[in-house]
């Protein structure tokens, strides 16, 4: 099921915050029995309780202070039965991204910072108090009143400085995870690359080549930080889009195939099958609402 950005009632803004409580009291639980695929940002930063949360068909163990930053075409399923509650931030794509002739540095950190982060982090002592902190002053902002053309810029720099705090904190996490700073950054690249081309380049030599380095070391730089070979870590991103459309789309599955740049049908089906554990049917089968 896809979901927009449908703010209640007349709210006029491009970025939203609740609690997960007042969530629950806005949608019914049959809103969250089926896997959703979102249409904007959303930042979740748990403050009670444990739970399991899918994002892109994966498991994550959420407790207190674990920050989730899931982003447009994501496929996502609540677990609204336990008990748990936290802030939720959403916001429209386009909100950090508004039409103007000149972008500022700020934003292009913003933006940066958004892309690089990934999916849980867990925040702790005072990186988590600052995170709160910034949230609820956000929510208490919201609901000021102020005139629409001057709380949409207060907003915006108020999510630009959390973005900005979490890529700062997930900086510091990855350094003590003992990948170096140039592999960091190589990575980085490497998946920026990979969201552009995944659909129509499945080779290591050609990110390789447009990153400057050998195939070698980029399968290096993927095994310091994602634990994976360049290989495995491209066939991973082909399969999430398969699975995506797989579960929220109708299109058969030589669509899919041609959509995800291969030649033959029976060729995406194997490749799948190597990754999932089943052919592309049966996953659909296991998905449907």
């Amino acid at each position: 099921m896809r979901v927009a950005y449908q703010p209640p009632g007349e709210y006029g803004l491009d970025v939203e915050i609740f609690t997960v409580a007042d969530l629950r009291g806005r949608v019914d639980d049959a809103h969250f029995r089926v896997t959703q695929r979102i249409g904007f940002h959303m930042l979740i930063c748990v403050t009670e309780g444990h739970f399991d949360y899918t994002v892109d068909f994966t498991a994550v163990q959420c407790r207190p202070g674990s920050l989730l930053a899931l982003r447009p075409g994501q496929a996502l399923h609540f677990n609204m039965q336990a008990n748990w509650n936290g802030w939720v931030v959403i916001f429209r794509p386009e909100f950090l991204a508004p039409l103007q002739t000149t972008v500022r540095i700020d934003e292009l950190k913003a933006h940066a910072s958004l892309q690089a982060l990934p999916s849980h982090m867990a925040l702790e002592g005072e990186e988590r108090h600052a995170v709160l902190d910034t949230i609820v002053q956000m929510h208490a902002d919201c609901a000021s009143g102020w005139p629409l053309d001057e709380l949409h810029p207060l907003l915006r720099h108020q999510l630009y400085s959390l973005l900005l705090r979490l890529h700062l904190s997930h900086g510091r996490q990855a350094a003590q995870s003992g990948a170096s700073v140039a592999s960091l950054n190589r990575f980085r690249r490497f998946q920026q690359l990979l969201e552009a081309n995944f659909a129509h380049q499945h080779q290591v030599a050609a990110y390789a080549k447009a990153l400057g380095c050998s195939e070698r070391s980029l399968t290096r730089t993927t095994l310091d930080v994602a634990g994976v070979q360049a290989k495995a870590f491209i066939a991973a991103r082909i399969n999430l889009e398969a699975k995506r459309l797989l579960a929220q789309t109708a299109l058969p599955i030589a669509a899919i195939a041609e959509q995800l740049g291969f030649d033959e049908a029976a060729n995406f089906i194997k490749f799948f099958k190597r990754d999932a554990g089943c052919a592309p049917g049966e996953f659909r089968r296991q998905h449907l609402p």
